[in-house]
């Protein structure tokens, strides 16, 4: 039973104003490490913390309350001057912020939160007692630590000077070693404590996942799945976005009377012109209050993409710190707004990019010095509107990607052949790394290097009805373009026929569309192809796509474009382009249909996935694109 019967809502009103607070306070944190004496910064963040543990106290939560207030009177101590920011300091704090987002998960499970973890509850009021926290960088000559049984509940490692020992009480608290700036990884390794015989290793920790070290027999707390599903389920709508859809719920209750009318007057027999002009006036406001609807509706699904982007420089400043890296996230765009359901499914994409961009993209110290680069390395995330699609752009200024290299590594993974490598242009080399199992590195490690992250990445954006789109120039950077529909809720179709049965195609593949002269069509390989502008295409089949009886060859084509391939997709004829409501197959969904949508006229259109059905057409599809592109080089 849950810990918190009868006070359901006021839980879940708590814990969605605390969750966008402890982002805010993460962001300003972040902030503040590169500009310490801003006051204003601290008073914002002590302020954040105070609502939160005032909430918590509310609800009766003492160990978040004691963790919130540890950590407040940090906050305390530094605006007053008292204390002064270190690198060491902030870890402290950020695991503080971790171990409150641990606990939201736990309090959104309906059960009080455990109490923090005792290195970490030492760790603040030694450091409150003592007034600062002992600088990594005031001992870089301290010999190795040597490797030694975890200290024991609520007491602090000493060094070998007497003093606390931050590498130890880091690694306690975290679960990772602490690296420290100007040390490389391997000699952080190298003071890291070692692990208790027969131990596991645990992996580095998500940014916000549970706390990573767990009390003995403690159980798991399902919090963070059951936050995810309340999070899914709700959604924050601008009162004006309401006040607009009531205005026009009552237009058209309005409207509906006066179509009520006249429709007595017809029945009556009141049939003369101006009761039909009056008809038609009606029905004609109804069309545009229908649509005026239809998109106030659409917006209350739209949020701003900056309550996504807010936990992103946490995520790269704690990897950068990991990695001994002087990394900054810049955001722009964050006011962008997004299909809600959308966001949700971004977070991993963005996610992967991020940190990949943080720990392949950008070089250590050492290597932007000798390049005569910036000690301090940029990441940029942007979101902007272009048309009826969503830009995400993630930059960073960094080493670049080499397609040789690429296609080389794809080849000794065994993931292409050689002779197939030989005829990718610079586009199809980048676009490798999307393939499962493709890593330039040759060891993998906790942040990466098991070939899993980029598929992930392309998976996910395909299933958004997307695309990801990479440029690279070695020495100078990289950048990943992802396309996205404005919304998921209505997709722009072409309606092709196959006979007088219509299909919907996403818009967003279709480049043309064109006649197919059969006297034009070449065979290469034993498959159809055609020549558009010099361009060299295979010719797919609908009715072959779908399995269906061809009685005879197609009339028109469509050229389509996905991430990785362009083709002629043959038809027989076209009904027009729509803006298709999606409405989805929940108990039964057959290959390749992504959803159904109705006509005007009350006819049900399946709407076609043209990613899957191409699935089982990409060895022949590749193939013939290796074959034409042979074929235009000699």
């Amino acid at each position: 039973m849950s810990d918190f019967a009868g006070m359901e809502d006021l839980l879940q009103d708590f814990l969605q104003e605390a969750h966008d607070l402890l982002s805010d306070v993460d962001n300003k944190l972040v902030d503040l490490e590169k500009n310490p004496e801003d006051r204003g910064l601290l008073n914002d963040i002590f302020r954040g913390f105070h609502t939160i543990k005032g909430g918590a106290g509310f609800l009766n939560a003492t160990e978040l309350v004691t963790l919130c207030h540890l950590t407040e009177n940090l906050f305390d101590r530094l605006r007053n001057s008292e204390m002064h920011l270190t690198p060491e300091l902030m870890d402290l704090i950020m695991a503080a912020t971790k171990g409150v987002r641990d606990m939201f998960g736990e309090l959104s499970g309906g059960v009080q939160p455990r109490p923090a973890d005792d290195a970490l509850i030492a760790a603040l009021r030694h450091t409150l007692e003592a007034g600062a926290v002992p600088g990594a960088a005031a001992a870089p000559t301290a010999a190795p630590v040597a490797a030694s049984a975890p200290a024991a509940a609520g007491t602090i490692p000493a060094a070998a000077d007497g003093g606390p020992d931050w590498a130890v009480l880091h690694a306690a608290i975290t679960g990772v070693p602490a690296v420290i700036p100007h040390q490389t990884p391997a000699a952080a390794a190298a003071t890291a404590p070692a692990a208790p015989a027969g131990a596991t290793v645990t992996p580095v920790p998500p940014p916000y996942g549970r706390r990573a070290v767990d009390k003995p027999g403690a159980a798991v707390p399902a919090g963070r799945r059951v936050e995810e599903r309340v999070r899914e389920n709700t959604i924050r709508v601008d009162t004006a976005r309401l006040d607009q859809v009531l205005n026009l719920s009552g237009e058209i209750g309005l409207t509906k009377n006066r179509l009520t009318s006249l429709r007595v007057d017809i029945l009556a027999g009141k049939n003369d012109a101006d009761t039909l002009h009056a008809l038609d006036q009606a029905v004609s406001q109804l069309d545009l209050l229908v649509s005026d609807l239809q998109n106030a509706v659409m917006k209350t699904r739209m949020q701003p993409i900056g309550r996504l982007f807010q936990k992103y420089p946490r995520i790269a400043r704690d990897l950068a710190r990991q990695l001994g890296k002087d990394v900054e996230l810049v955001l722009a765009g964050e006011e962008t707004e997004v299909d809600k359901t959308m966001i949700e499914d971004l977070a991993d994409p963005l996610i992967h990019l991020i940190r990949n961009a943080v720990d392949h993209g950008v070089e250590g110290p050492e290597e932007r010095a000798a390049a005569g680069k910036p000690a301090k390395s940029l990441v940029r995330l942007e979101a902007r509107q272009e048309g009826d699609h969503i830009l995400l752009i993630i930059a960073d200024d960094g080493r670049g990607m080499s397609a040789e290299r690429i296609r080389a590594k794809a080849v000794e993974k065994g993931l292409i052949s050689e002779e197939e490598a030989n005829t990718l242009d610079e586009r199809q080399s980048l676009n490798l790394i999307f393939l499962p199992g493709f890593s330039t590195k040759t060891q993998a490690s906790d942040v990466s290097g098991r070939g899993v992250g980029m598929d992930v990445v392309k998976t996910n954006i395909q299933k958004l009805n997307g695309s990801v789109e990479i440029r690279s120039e070695p020495s100078k950077g990289s950048v990943f373009i992802i396309s996205l529909p404005l919304t998921l809720a209505i997709l722009p179709v072409l309606l092709v026929l196959l006979g007088d049965q219509p299909f919907a195609l996403p818009l967003s593949l279709v480049r043309e569309i064109l006649p197919v002269d059969r006297s034009k069509i070449q065979e290469v390989g034993g498959k159809e192809t055609l020549v558009v502008r010099g361009e060299i295409l295979p010719v797919v089949s609908l009715a072959k796509l779908l399995g269906w009886p061809q009685e005879r060859p197609a009339d028109y084509g469509v050229l389509m474009q996905t991430a990785e391939k362009s083709f002629i997709l043959g038809v027989d004829n076209f009904a027009g382009r729509d803006d298709a409501v999606i409405k989805s197959l929940e108990d039964f969904r057959p290959r390749g249909v992504a959803g159904v949508t109705t006509l005007s006229n009350g006819q049900i259109v399946l709407i076609l996935d043209m990613k899957e059905l191409l699935a089982d057409m990409g060895q022949h599809l590749d193939s013939d694109s290796r074959s034409l592109r042979a074929l235009e080089v000699h």
